[in-house]
């Protein structure tokens, strides 16, 4: 089943891919690899803010890091100019999560980009990650994650 087919099946929408918020690029693709850019909570609503231990809980922010997860594959079709089919893994995801400095569940809140990686994507979403927690994030976002991508070359 194609990329597409499998988010349609899932009920999943990616969202246009978002533009820079400062002085650098959304993705670089080097070879058969593509880096994308720290990708930010957002849904059709705007912004998802919050901070983890504070006023937000652990299933408010894997429904945060689906978002950024989603925005993620956003910028690889784009990289592969509009062509999901030629993405081949998930490498490598790099998570911050917005939290108290008593909060520790940060991989169980990043477990909502990975969960829906591995189900789009199957074996190809598994990945290697960190997760770590941040004070804060820009415009108080919840979650921001970027990622790295082997593409078809």
């Amino acid at each position: 089943m194609s990329v597409d087919a499998k988010l349609q099946s899932l009920g999943l929408t990616l969202p246009d891919a978002p533009a820079p918020a400062a002085n650098y690029v959304p993705f670089v693709v080097s070879g058969n690899m593509v880096y994308v850019s720290g990708q930010i909570s957002a849904d059709e609503n705007g912004l998802i803010t919050g901070t983890l231990g504070d006023d937000l809980d652990v299933d408010a922010g894997q429904a945060a890091a689906k978002r950024c997860a989603l925005s993620l594959l956003a910028q690889v079709k784009a990289a592969c100019g509009g062509d999901l089919g030629k993405l081949k893994r998930v490498v490598k995801l790099g998570a911050f999560v917005n939290s108290t400095a008593d909060f520790t569940q940060q991989p169980q809140v990043v477990n909502g980009a990975s969960d829906v990686l591995v189900e789009i994507l199957g074996d190809a979403g598994r990945h290697a990650r960190s997760a770590v927690s941040a004070p804060s994030l820009p415009m108080g976002v919840a979650v921001e994650i970027d990622g790295i991508f082997e593409i078809e070359s």
